[in-house]
């Protein structure tokens, strides 16, 4: 509990003091025993979370107000998304139950949506998997200054599953090059794959704003 108080302490210092104070004073009086003793164990742990999510949900609704008048929708997503430290994985599920998850992806972002593009040599084979679910993921604590950790905990929010069996016959065939057959899924996925393997080369989401943020944050594993 001294721990989590002193990291409370030096992140949400009081809005007002009658006298002003050193910062060795400060710590002196933030870290009074009887704050210690009059909360139960684990209250200033939770108090630090809650805070720091409360921050981070403010800066975001402050950034998602002004809206385009010619699209009706939040012109400052990008800032917005940024602010919340969002991303979006993918979760490739195998016919055994073994998950592969996906994490480096490119964003682009248009005036009414944003697409995200994952491509890499080292898929699984397609023949052994069952499903793809499009997760968006938040870190717990955000951290403005770095990129969010892959160890540190982190909230998954289920925007969309796609079924993947037998995807070249179930699957709607949107054109092709010399290289890799393109397929669409809806809602709004876009898998290539290589022709003489049959194997995936890459896989597009094209996610529109509309409540995006809330798909995003708001759902589980399961909704």
């Amino acid at each position: 509990s001294g721990i989590w108080l002193r990291i409370y302490s030096s992140c949400f210092r009081p809005k007002r003091t009658i006298w002003k104070m050193t910062s060795e004073q400060t710590e002196t009086v933030s870290l009074d025993c009887a704050a210690l003793h009059d909360r139960k164990p684990g209250y200033w742990k939770k108090e630090y979370i809650f805070k720091q999510i409360a921050a981070v949900k403010t800066r975001v609704m402050r950034l998602v107000k002004p809206v385009d008048p010619y699209t009706g929708l939040p012109c400052k997503n990008k800032e917005a998304i940024k602010a919340s430290g969002l991303s979006w994985i993918i979760v490739l599920k195998d016919k055994n139950g073994k998950e592969h998850i996906m994490e480096k992806a490119n964003l682009s972002f248009k005036d009414t949506s944003v697409t995200i593009l994952w491509y890499s040599t080292n898929w699984p084979c397609l023949d052994i998997l069952s499903a793809l679910k499009l997760f968006g993921v938040t870190p717990l604590l955000p951290d403005q200054s770095r990129d969010p950790s892959k160890n540190g905990p982190r909230r998954r929010s289920l925007i969309a599953e796609y079924h993947l069996a037998n995807l070249t016959e179930s699957s709607v065939a949107l054109g092709a090059n010399k290289l890799v057959q393109l397929f669409g899924l809806n809602p709004g996925l876009l898998v290539g794959l290589w022709k003489e393997k049959n194997e995936i080369a890459f896989v597009m989401a094209s996610l529109h704003y509309h409540q995006l943020l809330e798909r995003s944050t708001l759902g589980s594993a399961t909704v």
